[in-house]
């Protein structure tokens, strides 16, 4: 029973700091631990700091995004899926942009293994399309993903989104599916 308490208020702490930094209140320990109900001194049980606790937002934050990934995988033809994958990770920059700069600010604990993270949802389906250098088709695929998600939250594209994001994102996966690049950049083919 203590296992489970401990858990318990574990993700009742991260929740209550995820609650806080989407509504752009302070997100420290003890605002966090007065959020979820418990004395000042309990989030230190969890967290050494708040950059330990901001890092496991972050993570959280990875594990919604790598679900809402997964969801828009769920088409059967690869391209498809791939472009779906740029929507679903776009509009979660646009629906929770302070969570997604929290994610990629950098911390001090790394991110999971490829295969258990967002990133490894795009890998897998990049791998369906460029079979031949799936490595830097991938990184190509999430520079230009990332790069208009940032666009989005830092004014560049519209909020509200634009005719040419689905566009430009078709012709990132339709480039990739076609590549032949060499890791040197060079085209090969």
């Amino acid at each position: 029973m203590a296992d489970e308490n401990t858990l318990d208020l574990r993700a009742r702490l991260i929740a209550a700091a995820l609650a806080a930094l989407e509504r752009g209140e302070d997100v420290g320990l003890r605002a966090v631990a007065r959020a979820a109900g418990v004395s000042a001194m309990a989030p230190y049980r969890h967290f050494r700091d708040k950059a330990a606790l901001l890092g496991a937002v972050a993570m959280a934050g990875f594990d919604d995004l790598r679900t809402a990934l997964l969801t828009a995988d769920a088409q059967p033809d690869a391209r498809a899926a791939l472009i779906a994958q740029g929507e679903a990770y776009i509009a979660f920059a646009r629906q929770r942009p302070a969570l997604f700069r929290l994610m990629f600010a950098g911390h001090d604990d790394g991110p999971p293994p490829v295969e258990d993270n967002a990133y490894g949802v795009m890998v897998r389906r990049v791998h369906d399309l460029a079979p031949a250098d799936p490595e830097v088709a991938t990184l190509a695929c999430w520079a230009a993903v990332h790069g208009m998600a940032t666009l989005v939250l830092d004014g560049g594209l519209p909020a509200g989104g634009s005719p040419h994001e689905r566009a430009a994102l078709t012709l990132v996966v339709t480039g990739l599916a076609g590549s032949k690049v060499d890791s040197d950049g060079l085209d090969s083919g």
